[in-house]
C-alpha cells in the first residue's frame, strides 16, 4: 500500500490546529492534522455541482460578480470559471495564506490552475471581513467554508451561518442575488434562519461519487428584492 505523505502544514489562524496538504499518488487531500479529512482530489463532485448549479442560476447576468468563500483545492473557483461568462469577476477569500501557495503549485496541476485566470482575485482575509464591509456587491455568494453550518477547522466561521451572518450576507447581496452554501450534511435549523432572514430558500442533495452512501447538501438561497 502506497503511505501518505506530508507535503507541507500552516496553522489555522483562530483555531491554533493544523492543516496538513497529503500526497499518496496522483491523489491529494488536505486534512486538519491528527483530526478529520477536509478535502480530496479525487472527490469534488458536490464543489462541482456547488458552483455549476450557482452559474446556471445567473445566466441572465451579463457581467456577474461573485464571491467565493473558501479556496479548498480550487474545484470550486474551476467550476465557476467554466460555467460563467467571460465579463465575470470572480474574488475568492482565503484567509490561509499556504493553501494559496498550494494552489498556485502541487494542487493546480489538478484543478486545472483557475488563479491564473484573469477573471479571479483572491484576497487573502476572512470571508466575513469582506461580506461586513459590502453593501449590494454580489450577484452570488458561494461559501465553502469548513463543511457547512457544523463547522470544524475554526469556531469564528459559526457567525457565517448565524442569524448576523446571514443578515450581512443578505445585505452584500444585490436584489435577486444568491447565497450558495455547501455542507457535508443537512441542518434544518439552517434552514430556519435563511428564510427568518428574509431569503427564498432552494435545498439540494448531491451525491458524492466514490463515498459510497455519502450524500452532502447545497442550499441556494436568494435575495428576491
Amino acid at each position: 500500500m502506497i503511505p501518505w505523505i506530508l507535503l507541507d502544514s500552516a496553522r489555522v489562524p483562530g483555531r491554533g490546529g493544523e492543516l496538513g496538504l497529503y500526497q499518496c499518488g496522483d491523489e491529494l487531500t488536505i486534512r486538519i492534522i491528527g483530526e478529520v479529512g477536509l478535502m480530496n482530489s479525487h472527490q469534488h463532485d458536490s464543489e462541482d455541482a456547488l458552483a455549476e448549479l450557482t452559474c446556471r442560476r445567473l445566466q441572465d447576468t451579463i457581467d456577474p460578480r461573485i464571491l467565493i468563500g473558501g479556496l479548498g483545492m480550487g474545484f470550486t473557483l474551476s467550476s465557476a470559471l467554466r460555467n460563467i461568462g467571460e465579463l465575470a469577476r470572480v474574488e475568492v477569500a482565503e484567509l490561509v495564506s499556504a493553501v494559496v501557495k498550494w494552489n498556485r503549485g502541487v494542487i493546480g496541476e489538478h484543478s486545472g490552475h483557475p488563479l491564473k485566470d484573469p477573471r479571479v482575485c483572491v484576497r487573502e482575509v476572512d470571508v466575513a471581513d469582506i461580506i461586513r464591509a459590502e453593501r449590494r456587491a454580489f450577484d452570488a455568494i458561494i461559501l465553502d467554508v469548513d463543511n457547512g453550518p457544523d463547522g470544524l477547522t475554526r469556531k469564528s466561521n459559526d457567525w457565517l451561518y448565524s442569524l448576523d451572518g446571514l443578515v450581512e450576507s443578505y445585505e452584500a447581496l444585490r436584489p435577486g442575488g444568491l447565497l450558495s452554501v455547501w455542507s457535508a450534511g443537512p441542518e434544518e435549523k439552517f434552514t430556519s434562519r435563511l428564510l427568518k432572514v428574509g431569503f427564498s430558500v432552494e435545498q439540494m442533495h448531491v451525491r458524492v461519487r466514490n463515498a459510497k452512501g455519502t450524500t452532502d447538501v447545497i442550499w441556494f438561497a436568494r435575495r428576491e428584492e
